[in-house]
């Protein structure tokens, strides 16, 4: 069990909020360990538009597998990968992936039932956990009921819960309800499902010890921190398309930059 697994584990079950930055390339899991994250994940938009493709599973098994190497290669933090629905209906074929992305190195993944038959994604989860054998990593399940839309009231909290036992019972370790806002339909869902939970970031969401207090143990930011990112060098290159381009006080410099980059995490 690597010490990394360990670490990843630990943050799911300490007395505050694992705070997962999402990132997409080997510079912003370099950057989000500089500001002190203790752990990172892929986010599936963000990583499939750095490399040019739509989100939604478009993305090459290639692609994803090198920009996953490269991740892991600058960066001493744990690091789990978002890989939606698994790239394959076939379970077989979405283990063998998830077995790739293992010996990589990386310690968990996110895995979605989206609007398909729940019990694939356990299937899918089973077959994973079959085909690692003894080896660790964290199997993140994501229900999209809330995201999609596919219930809402008490009835999404019953269809999340329902999704989420059976994905426990075939060896998921954690529980990823991207949708899900309001402190007490966290708690009401918290109260019956075994495993860590995890939301995603939205505007408007309540503060990081309001989400502990109701039950989340672990929040991650989607592609929000991307969508920040495009934002700036949008701001950015326009500026400089115009001619009021300045320098940022705030960035390091070009040297800081390559000693970053020319060293091992």
């Amino acid at each position: 069990m690597s010490n990394r697994y360990q670490r990843f584990v630990h943050l799911h079950h300490q007395n505050e909020l694992l705070t997962l930055p999402t990132i997409w390339d080997a510079a912003s899991a370099r950057l989000a360990q500089a500001c002190g994250a203790h752990a990172v994940g892929t986010s599936s938009a963000a990583l499939a538009w750095s490399c040019g493709h739509a989100d939604g599973g478009s993305l090459p098994m290639r692609a994803l597998l090198q920009r996953v190497a490269e991740i892991v290669r600058v960066t001493a933090l744990p690091v789990t990968v978002d890989i939606e629905d698994g790239y394959s209906d076939d379970p077989l074929e979405v283990a063998t992936c998830v077995q790739h992305l293992a010996e990589l190195g990386v310690v968990g993944i996110n895995i979605e039932d989206g609007d398909g038959d729940p019990a694939l994604l356990a299937a899918k989860i089973a077959a994973v956990r079959h085909i690692l054998g003894p080896r660790s990593l964290f199997i993140n399940a994501r229900t999209d009921v809330y995201l999609r839309g596919l219930a809402h009231g008490e009835a999404a909290i019953r269809m999340s819960v329902e999704r989420l036992q059976t994905c426990a019972r075939s060896g998921a370790d954690g529980g990823f309800v991207p949708g899900l806002q309001l402190p007490q339909d966290i708690a009401a869902l918290k109260e019956q499902i075994p495993l860590p939970l995890n939301v995603m970031w939205l505007p408007g969401m309540p503060s990081n010890e309001t989400l502990y207090a109701a039950g989340v143990r672990r929040l991650s930011a989607g592609p929000a921190l991307f969508m920040h990112a495009w934002a700036s060098a949008s701001t950015a290159t326009r500026a400089l398309l115009s001619g009021t381009l300045a320098a940022d006080d705030m960035a390091p410099d070009y040297a800081t930059f390559n000693l970053m980059f020319s060293s091992r995490p």
